[in-house]
């Protein structure tokens, strides 16, 4: 990769975290995406990309041909061209170059699939799981409970700090995609299990920790992203059969179970953090049988 795209990508990146409130994981998306293309363009021109102003429609589509052929999926290409499509926006806005070559060109279809979710069974045998007689298996349940009870992405639950739990109204405050922020309501076995997490680590449950991460490893640092993956991860090994086995999927037990009790879409929308309503439809579709039933029942011509 040349010094002139090199710098470029590096001022894009450092644009949509700082600017538009990007996460750290998303702009290594998008790093590796332009890494993958700017190595394509070189390895087909057999020189350094010194502007990007030469880069056209056919180029962009020439490369996604290149992905698919290599094996990429679908949703990986799909991610690609967004991407590109992003990078092109900002070059055009800081006027690097002129135009946008990805801007009309069509993303590939993606087959979409269901949410995988665990049924409220096996829920309850996870949130047994953890030894509370350990001060790591305290930990654990409470993250648990907090993953299920508010239905929060696992980077939102990384980030947290103590002073975003507010105890006595049980709503914590989250900071999710694009930097908004959302409060979600917790119930009481949440509320207990992060209380003795607490209790256990000799915190205070109205500590003014602002400042302070919630969630700690044993030397009282953050706990890593991938390390709370992968402790969910153990625990849904041991009582679920589903292919995706972590926090995500808890995530998708809490809208699932809030959809199947006749909770309001709109206000599943809002405690996912949704920015349309069309990420939250995807929920209706899970309980055919169930909207059968419904329809059935409500009605006037759903029983004859």
């Amino acid at each position: 990769m040349s010094e002139y795209s090199s710098q470029a990508i590096a001022d894009f990146l450092n644009y949509i975290v700082l600017e538009r409130g990007y996460s750290d994981h998303t702009a290594k998306s998008y790093k590796c995406d332009l890494k993958q293309f700017t190595g394509f363009i070189e390895s087909y021109s057999g020189k350094s990309i010194t502007d990007f102003r030469s880069i056209d429609k056919a180029t962009v589509r020439h490369f996604l041909g290149k992905e698919f052929e290599e094996g990429f999926s679908s949703k990986t290409v799909a991610r690609r061209l967004a991407t590109l499509k992003s990078f092109f926006k900002y070059l055009v806005k800081a006027e690097i170059t002129t135009n946008n070559p990805a801007s009309s060109v069509r993303s590939p279809k993606i087959k979409k699939s269901l949410p995988s979710y665990h049924s409220t069974d096996v829920i309850d045998q996870l949130m047994n799981l953890p030894d509370e007689g350990t001060k790591t298996g305290i930990r654990d349940k409470a993250i648990l409970e907090l993953f299920y009870s508010t239905g929060m992405r696992l980077a939102e639950l990384t980030n947290l700090n103590i002073g975003d739990v507010d105890f006595r109204n049980q709503v914590v405050k989250v900071l999710g995609k694009g930097n908004k922020e959302r409060l979600i309501p917790f119930g009481n076995r949440t509320k207990i299990s992060i209380e003795n997490y607490l209790k256990k680590q000799g915190i205070g449950l109205f500590t003014n920790g602002h400042d302070t991460p919630l969630f700690v490893n044993n030397k009282n640092g953050r706990l890593s992203a991938r390390m709370i993956q992968r402790r969910v991860r153990n625990y849904l090994k041991l009582v679920a059969n589903t292919e995706q086995l972590g926090p995500h999927s808890l995530r998708h037990s809490f809208a699932t179970h809030l959809m199947d009790r006749g909770a309001d879409i709109r206000a599943v929308k809002d405690l996912l953090g949704h920015s349309s309503l069309s990420s939250t439809q995807v929920y209706t579709h899970l309980q055919p049988e169930k909207m059968k039933k419904i329809y059935k029942q409500a009605h006037p011509h759903g029983s004859k």
